[in-house]
């Protein structure tokens, strides 16, 4: 029996190679020209593979998917994921925030040990070929260079990834097709994406502010989003200014609930504490320490140790009144109000949100009214932050439609044809 695996990313290399071990016939298509694409992107800078945090804050970074993604998780989360690079000849290591790098940092090595050890079990791999849907008959439908084809496989994986970083294969063109047969997508949104800001006056950063300090990392502060005055977020860290709004780690961090909330029509705003480390009471009694001749520039260095852009955030968010009123300025040190005006576009994002909902398939994962479909990876509608979270849900949920379509294609009864 021939397995169709469609999607040569994490996801769909992870079930491909469950389906191969389970000694069934694997073909492996994927519309760019070679596999892994947005896998080798995402360890440009260093591959995050996973964290090392223990399971329940592990679990908790799934958020209102926990449950859903939690079986696969428990099934090959982060220690069963870092046993299985070792078996690649890859050796790990934890880094000081907890995350697991491959010793060497790239994602090269690691793939091509992958893919050298795929082909060795029989893994066929049809490149530059794009799925679009299935044909009348019910046959597979690929767009190939020149032409079309289309063929039958006992069982579908589907991984063909969200709707970030179109120009590397996850471009979104399978939600029609899914949709067209009844299953239920939710829309995709980014996810651990940037921000446009909508500035003091609804217009964004000043030209002054852009110009000088586009690019520039805000670097140890935290920020916190409220709820009726209460905070109900809130994180540590840094990130960056950018032309038009702000990105980085800890805005990735928040991104779910500030996308939430826009989309829900509500004002998005991040509280930033320029001095997590520093008393609120100790700032007050500094800002007011008398300047005399100094400006208040240095006067906040000095005393503070405030300087460049996060002086430069204090009177782009704040009104000229609220600058030079010692009180109301050192409360807004310890919480400025940054408003957000949008999420920047999808295509941009890191990952995607939304995808096909959970509830549209069986336990192993695959659509309940599509027998011999399975879906996995980020077109499943799912999220987590950036730090090894998203690589191992991906490869967790392609392990577990492997283990599905095997225990369909090995049932004592019934058909072992792919349904259109």
């Amino acid at each position: 029996m021939s397995v169709a695996v469609i999607g040569a990313g994490p996801a769909g290399l992870m079930a491909a190679e469950v389906l191969a071990q389970g000694g069934f016939a694997v073909e492996v298509f994927d519309a760019m020209p070679s596999a892994g694409r947005k896998f080798l992107m995402a360890g440009k800078g260093g591959l995050n593979i996973t964290h090392s945090e223990s399971r329940e804050p592990f679990l908790a970074r799934y958020g209102a998917r926990r449950a859903r993604m939690e079986p696969a998780l428990e099934a090959f989360g982060a220690p069963a994921l870092r046993q299985w690079v070792h078996g690649l000849g890859i050796e790990t290591f934890v880094g000081t925030s907890g995350r697991v790098f491959p010793k060497e940092m790239k994602a090269a090595p690691l793939l091509r040990a992958w893919l050298r050890r795929l082909r060795a079990a029989g893994v066929r791999f049809h490149m530059r070929h794009r799925w679009l849907g299935w044909c009348e008959d019910g046959a597979l439908r690929f767009a190939t260079p020149g032409a079309h084809t289309a063929l039958r496989a006992d069982a579908v994986v589907l991984a063909l990834g969200g709707g970030s970083w179109p120009r590397l294969g996850s471009d979104g063109a399978w939600v029609p097709w899914l949709a067209a047969r009844g299953v239920a997508v939710a829309p995709l949104r980014p996810a651990n994406c940037g921000f446009d800001v909508a500035g003091r006056d609804g217009g964004g950063w000043s030209g002054h502010f852009r110009e000088r300090f586009a690019g520039a990392p805000v670097k140890n502060v935290a920020a916190a989003l409220t709820d009726g005055g209460a905070e109900i977020h809130r994180r540590r860290g840094e990130f960056v200014i950018t032309a038009g709004g702000v990105e980085g780690g800890l805005i990735y961090a928040l991104s779910a609930p500030l996308r939430d909330t826009l989309q829900a029509g509500g004002e998005a705003v991040l509280w930033l504490d320029l001095l997590p480390d520093m008393a609120a009471t100790r700032v007050q009694a500094e800002v007011a320490h008398p300047r005399g001749s100094r400006s208040l520039s240095s006067h906040l260095q000095s005393r503070l140790g405030l300087r460049g852009v996060k002086t430069a955030l204090l009177r782009e968010c704040l009104a000229a009144e609220d600058v030079v009123d010692p009180a109301r300025l050192a409360a807004a040190i310890k919480a400025l109000p940054l408003r957000l005006a949008a999420p920047r576009p999808l295509e941009e994002a890191i990952s995607s949100a939304g995808g096909v909902a959970f509830e549209a398939l069986d336990e192993g994962l695959m659509i309940r009214h599509l027998p011999g479909v399975f879906c996995a990876g980020e077109m499943l509608d799912w999220e987590a932050p950036t730090g090894g979270y998203l690589l191992t849900a991906c490869f967790a949920s392609g392990h577990a439609a492997g283990l599905g379509a095997r225990a369909w294609l090995e049932r004592p009864t019934g058909a072992t044809t792919a349904a259109p």
